[in-house]
């Protein structure tokens, strides 16, 4: 077996009574598909409860030294500009430098017309910002008649930062306007999940009552519940990944150390099955594990398996093993028009174990999670 270019992992994941992800009226986000509306799931909802996990596998635990990105408006005020201050640095000093470092990182891009607050997001790295915390210092320090060319004298250092950007941003990638080098390709690319049936959803009207009041009730409300199989599809580009982690061109990742990229892997794989997104944790308990999940590695151009419902599966009968056969199916009709492109692995619960998936190795879940990361480091 060779390294393969590609990871695809398809999850089939049960969720009932639950308000995973709204919309803007507070309602299931829905999409139209096929000859029904279903329920979805947003891509970065999802990628946003993988990224936050506090979990055994949690993304910052794949190696020592891993840490996550932080992401705010507010990232030089607090992170940057307050720490140096609370050393005893001159505040106008630091706001000079600290103005002067987000004009060479953005290019001068900021209309935020709230004082030290910037107008987009900045995605920064835990390794950058202590990075960049310390040139602040040596800036105020040594006051350089060029302060231009000494900022742009940093940029080697900054880029060859150990997982500077984070590890959630070199999965899921970053945009930084005004600085090209700065931004990172998504090596992780997520798809909505959505319900492999027709949505399926009630309005659920509920009281709150007044201890202290006799009659009537102290809140009425009523909000939507839905339920249903979501079918979840994610492909992680490896040469993409290991470049990301590893800092050198994707073209050279047959040279690299994946031992990074391969513990990234195997603690995704268990976090994509296990951590669930949903709104109104205390009233759902929208908490659920994926009873399926089919992973391939590969080297030729991915390819979702949600045709297996365009056609819905009937809400009726044994909709899981519905579901399993309906996905087991398209993946055969796929072999038969283009042949079997990828090595497969299979976990799933038993009552759906008998299921006949072509060319797939069954495996438990944490076997899946361990295999595809000895692929990514070894190949075999």
């Amino acid at each position: 077996m060779s390294l393969p270019r590609f990871l695809q992992l398809s999850t089939l994941t049960t969720f009932p009574a639950s308000l995973l992800n709204r919309d803007d009226s507070g309602l299931a986000k829905r999409l139209p598909f096929g000859p029904c509306t279903r329920t979805r799931v947003s891509s970065q909802c999802l990628k946003r409860h993988w990224r936050l996990a506090d979990d055994p596998f949690a993304l910052r635990k794949a190696m020592d030294g891993m840490e996550c990105a932080v992401r705010s408006r507010r990232i030089f005020l607090e992170r940057i500009e307050k720490p140096l201050q609370e050393e005893g640095l001159d505040r106008a000093a630091v706001e000079k430098a600290s103005d002067e470092l987000q004009k060479w990182l953005y290019g001068g891009k900021d209309s935020s017309g709230d004082g030290r607050v910037r107008s987009e997001v900045v995605v920064l790295g835990e390794p950058e910002i202590r990075f960049l915390r310390e040139k602040l210092r040596e800036r105020i320090a040594l006051a350089p008649p060029q302060p231009d060319k000494w900022w742009k004298d940093q940029r080697e250092e900054l880029t060859a930062l150990t997982w500077g950007a984070g590890v959630d941003a070199a999965m899921f990638g970053r945009f930084v306007s005004g600085e090209a080098e700065a931004r990172v390709s998504a090596a992780v690319h997520v798809a909505h999940a959505f319900t492999v049936h027709a949505e399926a959803s009630e309005t659920d009207y509920f009281t709150a009552t007044d201890d202290l009041q006799e009659l009537g009730s102290g809140h009425i409300n009523a909000a939507e519940l839905a339920s249903g199989i979501f079918y979840c599809y994610v492909v992680i580009d490896v040469p993409q990944l290991v470049s990301n982690l590893c800092g050198l061109p994707a073209a050279d990742w047959l040279q690299a150390d994946r031992e990074a990229p391969a513990a990234v892997v195997r603690n995704f794989t268990r976090l994509l099955c296990t951590v669930s997104p949903g709104a109104k944790l205390g009233s759902t308990a929208p908490y659920a594990r994926a009873w399926l999940v089919l992973a391939e590695a590969g080297e030729s151009q991915p390819r979702t398996l949600a045709d297996a419902f365009l056609t819905p599966v009937p809400a009726q009968g044994d909709m899981r093993l519905a579901a399993a056969q309906a996905l087991a199916k398209t993946l055969e009709n796929y072999d038969k028009m283009y042949g079997q492109e990828t090595d497969r692995y299979l976990a799933c619960l038993p009552q759906v174990g008998d299921i006949p998936v072509p060319g797939a190795q069954r495996l438990s879940l944490p076997d899946v999670a361990e295999t595809l990361a000895r692929r990514v480091r070894e190949g075999a």
